[in-house]
């Protein structure tokens, strides 16, 4: 199916149809993820692999360079290991979940609309209810600020939401590389350190 031409001249009349259309494309995964990751929107790229953050692929890199996947940067380099890895393996085996407050995918986060990401964070906050994860990770800024509607925070650790504790990582593309690899280590350290605890009640 082609992707259609979406602008904010014709956003009233067909997001809710086209929000559905996206849903069947990106299959979001968080069933008791030890680490929920929340992004913003997709990418057009992205959304035509059905894979998040699978236009440039940066994000997996990361993830893979901090030891949260067992999958080399060259075999993720490959649209087909990817998809792979991410359906069989991201949620099921790594314990990893993931999704965005707005399923409509833009080439970049200057087209979100106003009050867009709605829907999606009642969703999240659904999700974080019902699953319960002990680390929730947003990725960039402006998906922690569109979840929590405040622009008063920093980069790391912030309030709990609920149950779970919260992080907020810097976007994947431009800056380097090994501060947001740090940043995944320390979530993921959170993780091992919220099992001890756990383990010890």
């Amino acid at each position: 199916m082609k992707l259609q031409h979406f602008s904010a001249a014709t956003a009233e009349l067909d997001i809710s149809s086209f929000a559905v259309y996206i849903t069947t494309m990106i299959r979001y995964l968080y069933k008791t993820p030890n680490i929920l990751f929340i992004g913003i929107n997709p990418h057009q790229g992205s959304f035509s692999r059905g894979v998040p953050f699978s236009n440039n692929k940066m994000f997996w890199y990361l993830l893979s360079r901090a030891g949260l996947l067992e999958e080399s940067v060259d075999q993720l380099r490959d649209d087909y290991n990817l998809k792979k890895m991410y359906r069989e393996k991201f949620n099921a085996a790594y314990k990893l979940g993931f999704v965005n407050l707005i399923d409509r995918p833009t080439r970049d986060i200057t087209l979100i609309l106003k009050g867009e990401e709605e829907p999606g964070r009642k969703r999240a906050s659904k999700i974080i209810t019902k699953e319960k994860p002990p680390i929730i990770c947003f990725v960039g800024k402006v998906s922690y600020e569109k979840f929590t509607g405040s622009k008063n925070f920093t980069f790391g650790w912030q309030d709990d939401i609920g149950a779970s504790r919260a992080f907020v990582m810097h976007f994947p593309l431009r800056g380097k590389a090994s501060v947001r690899i740090d940043e995944l280590k320390e979530v993921a350290a959170a993780v091992k350190d919220h099992g001890r605890s756990h383990n010890k009640i």
